[in-house]
């Protein structure tokens, strides 16, 4: 690693700290106004598409993105960017099917809206494994990838000081304003961050000598998206299978992410403001994961693949851009924890708290929402430390956890959407059977290394197995009552309807122009980096 590696310039040091003060300031002003359960958790339900869009990128590009991206290219290769593009197929699949359903049934958490779909039960197996995610994977992850930054600066404080002072950052305008104070900081966040990226990227490929040197230079196989089915890390048939599988819980399922949808104030802005997040997610191969590959040639021996990120901000930019782009790693590390904080907060109170106790009042329920914040500040920085020693990179981390916890959920919620004839008993069997077998594969894989499957194909594996234990169990017990299925559903019928009210629109508005042209987009890059 470069000599000097993290020291800070007193202007460095002063663009770092004005960011912090003014993001946390912005936050508390935004929160004056949440007053209500609807204010506090869903941002009064007007959200509009450049808000939801931006706020999803800053949602979803934390410190474990950026670093573990480039981290991932830098180790295995580009095939990491995978994950990316799958965003923006899974985002029109949300637009086309669930988001119209989710929209309609004005549920504050998807766990209540697996309640009215099936019972409660399955709520609460849904909003209690959310909760532990957000903790173990998202927040604890995050954190983790932010102290290792700030680590290189303040090499004698121990990491969990560093990861409790970003919990605390965060945790302070999120405690406060809720979802809008969250959203706010988001929006500024977002445009920081892409903008710091460039930054990085443009000087990653100076260094290494221009894009041609870097395409020609690194090894064809690392700068190929799709590898063949005996990759370790990333083979085509898990690209197929598992990543969608990812995706779908992630995008479409995770409160994390959702519940900026959910703030919408019309269903064309939750569209819109979805297909943008997709678009935004493209360059990311750019901006994130390609400057990891420029690190091949640049630092052909680091001694850990999460320190690439890092080494390329302090050893290659000039003093104040240094500043500047430390900023936008830090406005990812609060963006993230302040969305999952408030997303766990709001599954507490609202599938939990008012659950069992339905006539608690409003106020009564925000005050909740910011207890349950700081508490979740807590429990997710005394898991940095489990997270310190699980793993090589974070980008493992965080997908070998889902591969094992989320397709029971995917299984539940397309089967829940899509077939009428899925009941309770169905769903039941679904869960059982995903977390008996998702154990064992676990184990076997992760654990003892008794079994040789990727986890992405156990992913697949775990998906099918719940989807047919919820099939076979919902054909042997009575289909349920048609309450639970009238309004709760995709149907036909809406399809049709909602294409005769398109004909009226402008192109440029018709959200099926929009995800079409995205698609296409897609495909474009990947066949380009094939």
């Amino acid at each position: 690693m470069p000599q000097g590696l993290g020291q800070l310039s007193g202007l460095d040091a002063g663009i770092i700290g004005l960011y912090l003060v003014a993001i946390v300031a912005l936050g508390l002003y935004a929160s004056r106004q949440s007053t209500t359960a609807t204010d506090y958790f869903l941002a009064a339900r007007s959200s509009t598409w450049p808000t939801i869009g931006l706020a999803l990128l800053a949602s979803n590009i934390s410190s474990t993105t950026l670093i573990g991206l480039a981290g991932a290219a830098y180790a295995s290769g580009i095939a990491v960017y995978n994950y990316e593009w799958m965003a923006s197929v899974v985002l029109v699949f949300f637009c086309l099917f669930l988001l119209p359903v989710i929209l309609r049934s004005q549920v504050y958490t998807m766990p209540e809206f697996l309640e009215r779909r099936f019972d409660g039960s399955i709520r609460l197996y849904f909003s209690g494994l959310t909760i532990f995610l957000n903790i173990v994977v998202d927040t604890a992850g995050t954190l983790f990838g932010g102290a290792l930054m700030f680590k290189l600066i303040f090499p004698d404080v121990p990491l969990w000081q560093i990861a409790a002072l970003l919990a605390l950052a965060a945790g302070a305008y999120t405690a406060a304003g809720g979802l809008k104070a969250v959203l706010v900081t988001e929006v500024v966040q977002a445009v920081i961050l892409c903008g710091a990226s460039v930054f990085v990227a443009v000087f990653a490929f100076e260094k290494a000598g221009g894009w041609d040197a870097v395409m020609a230079g690194v090894d064809a196989q690392k700068m190929s998206l799709i590898r063949p089915a005996s990759d370790e890390t990333l083979p085509w048939t898990g690209l197929i299978t598992g990543v969608p599988l990812i995706g779908l819980y992630f995008w479409c399922t995770n409160q994390f992410m959702v519940q900026r949808v959910l703030s919408a104030k019309d269903l064309n802005h939750g569209r819109w403001g979805s297909l943008f997040a997709g678009l935004l997610k493209l360059p990311v191969l750019f901006l994130m994961v390609l400057p990891g590959s420029a690190a091949i040639l640049i630092y052909p021996n680091l001694e850990r693949p999460d320190l690439v990120y890092p080494t390329l901000i302090f050893d290659l930019l000039p003093v104040g851009i240094i500043g500047i782009v430390v900023a936008g790693f830090l406005a990812a590390i609060m963006s993230s924890i302040a969305s999952t904080f408030n997303s766990a907060s709001t599954l507490v109170t609202m599938d939990f708290v008012r659950r069992f106790n339905p006539n608690v009042s409003q106020a009564s329920l925000v005050r909740i929402g910011r207890i349950t914040t700081l508490c979740f500040m807590v429990l997710s920085v005394a898991w940095v430390p489990v997270v310190e020693n699980l793993t090589d990179t974070l980008w493992q981390y965080l997908q070998a956890v889902l591969a094992y916890a989320v397709p029971p959920v995917v299984a539940l919620f397309l089967a829940g959407i899509f077939w009428r004839r899925a009941n309770v008993a169905g769903a039941r069997a679904g869960v059982l059977v995903g977390l008996v077998a998702g154990g064992y594969l676990f184990h076997g894989v992760q654990v003892s290394g008794s079994i040789h499957l990727h986890f992405l194909l156990a992913a697949t594996l775990l998906f099918a197995l719940s989807l047919a234990a919820v099939i076979i169990a919902s054909l042997v017990t009575a289909p349920p009552d048609r309450v639970k299925t009238e309004t709760l559903m995709w149907t036909r019928a809406d399809f049709d309807a909602e294409t005769r009210s398109l004909k009226g629109q402008p192109l440029w508005q018709n959200y099926r122009v929009q995800a079409g042209a995205l698609l296409a987009l897609t495909a474009i890059i990947v066949w380009l980096f094939r």
